[in-house]
């Protein structure tokens, strides 16, 4: 049955108002991950005059396959997931900056001003900062070139592409194991490579994956160079303790190094780890006030979609109080 008069109208992207440049808002919410959308939702509840800006939708989430621990969904697909976000946040009339880079942000007198690769600028009273993570790079010759030809960080992602086929598998924490397991379900053969001397990887992990006869453990190298013409073909490989070379012939190359904290433009305005990570408490503050952080990018352990949203909310609920005591009507 129809109903005249009555449109329900929920914005794509296309449809999203632009941020003015002219306007100081009163919250700016810089990233487009699950606790930067969860912030954006408890921001909008509240009737903030706030802006979203961000490269893309998603974060790591859409780097995953299948979601099995979000509460609610037995399992659903990681791009559904995203887009049930993102149509959440949509339903909203927020203003959206999509698809150009933060390269800074700075705070003069109460106003932090978020400044944009392509010259553009966006002032606000309270910034909620969560940017997430990003994959850590070998920097070694023809990652780079074999990226989607072989070279993968996503194993959920590509590793049926891989199946019967010799993989190797750089690093020796728990998400190269995890990795390494997944691909023996394959029936892969797989050479695992660690830099570092002994393996990081939790008991239960280390187990699971030495009983396999598949599985070659090169302990104490490094990657030097990936070879391939238009495909991994092998990997050139040092042992760090004698210096010898090998080279590895290999299907594909599965990078398992760890995360690094997309905080490069707040480096200079707030207090970060060793890591770069941005240092926050339990209310979701920084060390600069007015300056919010939320999900992966944060001190905040245990790096999950479910966690990221709600530190998303708590940001949101902070910086909402913040601006009542600071601003009060």
């Amino acid at each position: 049955m129809e109903f005249p008069g009555i449109i329900l109208d929920i914005p794509s992207i296309s449809q999203s108002r632009k941020p003015d440049n002219n306007s100081i808002y009163d919250m700016l919410i810089v990233g487009g991950g699950p606790s930067a959308m969860s912030a954006a939702i408890y921001g909008a509840r509240k009737m903030i005059n706030l802006a979203l800006i961000t490269l893309d939708f998603g974060g790591q989430v859409k780097e995953t396959s299948v979601i099995e621990n979000y509460l609610g969904f037995q399992s659903i697909n990681a791009q559904e997931l995203v887009a049930k976000f993102e149509e959440h946040v949509k339903s909203f009339d927020i203003p959206i900056n999509l698809g150009v880079s933060i390269v800074e942000i700075k705070k003069k007198d109460d106003i932090f001003t978020v400044y944009m690769e392509d010259g553009t600028n966006f002032l606000g009273h309270t910034i909620i900062f969560a940017t997430g993570e990003r994959h850590r790079q070998l920097n070694v010759p023809g990652e780079k070139e074999l990226l989607g030809k072989g070279v993968t960080y996503c194993a959920t992602c590509d590793a049926p592409l891989f199946k019967g086929k010799k993989v190797i598998v750089v690093g020796g924490g728990n998400s190269a194991f995890t990795t390494a397991f997944d691909l023996l379900k394959l029936d892969a053969e797989i050479i695992l490579v660690n830099y570092a001397s002994g393996w990081q990887a939790d008991e239960i992990f280390l187990k699971k994956v030495k009983k396999s006869e598949k599985v070659q453990f090169l302990d104490y190298y490094e990657v030097l160079r990936i070879e391939g013409n238009n495909r991994v073909e092998a990997a050139i490989t040092r042992n760090r303790k004698n210096g010898e070379e090998k080279r590895i012939t290999a299907d594909g190359i599965f990078l398992e190094i760890g995360l690094l904290p997309n905080s490069e433009p707040v480096k200079n305005l707030v207090e970060l780890t060793k890591q770069g990570e941005v240092i926050v408490d339990c209310f979701c503050r920084t060390s600069i006030p007015g300056f919010f952080a939320a999900g992966d990018v944060t001190t905040v352990p245990h790096k999950q979609i479910i966690i990221s949203a709600g530190e998303g909310a708590k940001a949101a609920l902070s910086a909402y109080d913040h601006l009542i005591k600071s601003y009060p009507i």
